[in-house]
């Protein structure tokens, strides 16, 4: 990603309470030129058996895909004469705060705003090999479209377009219009320039895949580049020694490496996490063309809006924020704790996914940070915070049919089993002793592992077995609830707290991870310390080989006493300056932990129940079911079931229960098939000038809602003093 830096804030307890909105990259745009001498004026090429790709010069030349099924309808067009791929080189800055997350664009040093095409190549088989002499670029290296891994799946023939990206260097550069026009920012390196390469090729009938990928930034190149419209050529000539006089040296400054000094202090830490050499792009832009009647749904669970057409949206797993954006509750949460309050886009569960009233429909693959930016009324421009992208456009008539071909490839999840919606799943708190005279399917009880008091109230302990003491007789409660068919659920999550302090625990789970080194680290190779709430946890290193298997131990253990199910909380926290065992990119791997989450999980539903025998591996009765609140593209393929996270207490828009119906429908719309609230919402605040209280009537509706959901599932508010 370039220079990286990371600011933390977990215990900075005095802030802005209406934090800006996080300064981001503009809208790049630029020409597109092409060779004439070597593209075609107009031509139709079939990529697979079902799509078609039609290249035309009709003012200036663009691309257009369709479905040989409607040879009339462009799933995808670019826009005449303008660039659709360009790329950049930022600095970023990641200001974090106990699972909230502010990913800002700082300096950019260098923006290759204008394209050429030289080529657009048929692939006829898989192993297709490219002219070494005239595509040395393309074949050679990490970069070459021509190995069996970027081709898996490909149905042929494919399509490769190859060319130039090429920036004039400028001083300073606003956005012209949309939410980011009053961003300035610089680009201060010297003109340059970089191959690109573009594969369009069919995945299935109703899906053809793309991949770009962008070189590394060439200062010295001087032959012939960009051809002009009518097929004339320029050359762009660039005397490096004249600019290293004149800009003190700007190759020297370009390849050595530059960081972060550490600073810390009693509000926050910086300190310098990357100092990569600025030798490749970690921007790359696809820009294509909108209606400006054109409505945009999905992007997986967003609580505020259905339709984002006009607005930018950041894809990164995090908090939801209390209030985002209602009032006054968000003033108060971002005033006592930096951006805990989140705004309109934070979610526990996006999806680099869309699909338009005009019924079409891209997803991204991989987990890179991504930004999807609506805010002209007749383009869209992706950015994706890496050197290359990978996705798919997808066909289909209806909504329906484009989660039908969505999801046959991110995967489904499983048919619940019928006792968890066949009557209420009641939360309960308090211990064996508790009344249970209630007509219920199952009891949730939370609290199963204990409570302890801490500085904002009775919170629990984060070990994942039962407390003796609060659940003295918990076998006995078990077997008589179940004779009555009611199940028991309980609770979990990812991390683990240190437990030498609590008096009754059999197991320390903490300690035990941290002897088998499958805690996440710090980069002094330490367990991560994670800030949450009034204590700090260490977080399981879903990339090392040995975690799944002692997870799954310690869920064996809650199921052996006959729990059917549990909430498998959090998972949208990963540090993003945290070392993972696979080596990966922590701010990648940030979006694919909840995905890691929900598989451990699944993978021990499934093997639990191949280990069953006869009548009782079939019988609905005992099968078993979590559901889980963070996630991203894929979890519908590992989660069995989800739920909205913590909404306020309230009838408000961004975080009330108007916002849980949001929710649902825009989850849906992203395959997320299965999904519920907490009934009466969880956040609740008692604060001398503000009170979130859960009135009688709000809870009755809140019940009315979630009579049409998928679970029926209550939770007690979120302070013991207004249970």
């Amino acid at each position: 990603m370039g220079t990286l830096k990371i600011t933390k804030k977990h215990h900075k307890h005095l802030n802005n309470p209406f934090p800006s909105t996080p300064r981001s990259l503009p809208f790049i745009q630029g020409r597109l030129l092409f060779n004439s001498q070597t593209v075609p004026p107009n031509k139709i090429f079939s990529v697979g058996k079902d799509f078609q790709l039609l290249w035309s010069i009709k003012n200036g030349g663009s691309l257009s895909i369709y479905h040989q099924s409607q040879p009339t309808k462009a799933l995808w067009s670019t826009i005449p004469g303008q660039a659709f791929v360009t790329a950049a080189l930022c600095e970023t800055e990641v200001e974090e705060s106990r699972g909230s997350f502010a990913i800002k664009d700082r300096n950019a040093y260098l923006v290759c705003d204008h394209q050429t095409i030289e080529d657009i190549r048929v692939i006829s088989e898989p192993d297709h090999h490219f002219d070494q002499d005239n595509d040395h670029d393309l074949s050679s290296g990490n970069m070459s479209f021509a190995q069996k891994n970027d081709l898996k799946d490909t149905q042929f023939p494919a399509l490769v377009i190859t060319g130039w990206l090429f920036s004039n260097r400028r001083k300073k550069r606003h956005q012209e219009s949309g939410i980011y026009k009053d961003i300035e920012f610089e680009t201060s390196g010297p003109p340059t320039c970089a191959r690109y390469w573009v594969l369009f090729d069919q995945k299935n009938n109703n899906q053809i895949g793309f991949q770009v990928r962008v070189g590394p930034p060439n200062f010295e190149f001087q032959q012939r580049i960009s051809p002009t419209p009518l097929g004339r050529h320029r050359r762009l000539r660039w005397k490096l020694g004249k600019i290293r006089r004149r800009k003190l040296g700007w190759y020297r400054f370009f390849t050595r490496s530059r960081g972060f000094v550490a600073v810390s202090s009693s509000s926050e830490e910086e300190m310098e996490m990357k100092s990569a050499e600025l030798t490749e792009f970690n921007r790359v832009c696809i820009t294509y063309s909108s209606e400006g009647n054109e409505r945009f749904y999905g992007f997986g669970e967003q609580f505020s809006h259905m339709d984002f057409k006009g607005k930018r949206v950041p894809i990164f797993v995090q908090e939801q924020g209390i209030g985002r954006g209602d009032q006054p509750i968000t003033f108060a949460a971002n005033l006592v704790s930096y951006r805990a309050g989140g705004d309109w886009s934070t979610t526990y569960a996006p999806s680099p996914f869309y699909m338009t009233s005009k019924m079409r429909s891209l997803y991204l693959e991989g987990y890179d940070y991504s930004v999807f930016d609506m805010t002209r009324h007749d383009r869209v421009q992706i950015q994706i915070q890496s050197n290359s992208v990978q996705g798919r456009i997808l066909n289909g008539n209806s909504p329906s049919e484009i989660i039908e071909n969505l999801t046959e490839t991110i995967g489904r999840p499983p048919e619940l089993p019928k006792w968890i919606i066949s009557g209420a799943v009641v939360g309960m708190q308090g211990g064996t002793e508790a009344d249970h005279k209630v007509p219920v399917s199952a009891f949730w009880l939370q609290d199963w592992v204990g409570q302890r008091e801490t500085m904002i109230g009775s919170q629990l302990w984060w070990n994942w077995e039962v407390d003796t003491t609060r659940y003295h007789g918990w076998q006995q409660l078990i077997n008589d609830l179940g004779a009555n068919n009611i199940k028991v659920m309980t609770y979990c999550n990812p991390c683990l707290a240190p437990t030498d302090e609590k008096p009754n625990q059999r197991r320390n789970l903490f300690e035990e991870a941290k002897k088998l080194d499958i805690l996440v680290k710090d980069k002094y190779g330490e367990p991560y310390m994670v800030p949450n709430t009034a204590f700090d946890v260490g977080m399981l290193d879903l990339t090392h080989p040995d975690t799944a298997a002692w997870f799954k131990q310690v869920l064996q253990e809650m199921v052996d006493d006959g729990v059917k199910g549990w909430m498998a909380d959090f998972g949208e926290g990963l540090p993003v300056d945290a070392t993972l065992y696979s080596g990966e990119d922590p701010i990648s791997a940030h979006n694919r932990y909840p995905e890691l989450w929900a598989q451990i999980n699944r993978e021990f539903v499934e093997e639990w129940k191949s280990g069953r025998a006869g009548k009782e591996r079939e019988d609905p009765e005992e099968a078993l079911v979590f559901f889980m609140r963070a996630g991203f593209r894929d979890s519908p393929k590992w989660a069995m079931l989800f739920w909205e996270g913590d909404q306020m207490v309230s009838w408000q828009a961004n975080d009330g229960i108007k916002s849980s119906v949001v929710g649902l429908l825009s989850s849906g719309i992203s395959g997320y098939a299965f999904n519920h609230s907490d009934i009466g919402g969880y956040c609740a605040v008692n604060l001398p000038f503000i009170k979130y209280h859960r009135s009688e009537e709000l809870l009755m509706r809140w019940m009315e809602l979630n009579a049409f959901t998928t679970v029926f599932r209550t939770h007690e508010v979120s302070f013991d003093t207004l249970k």
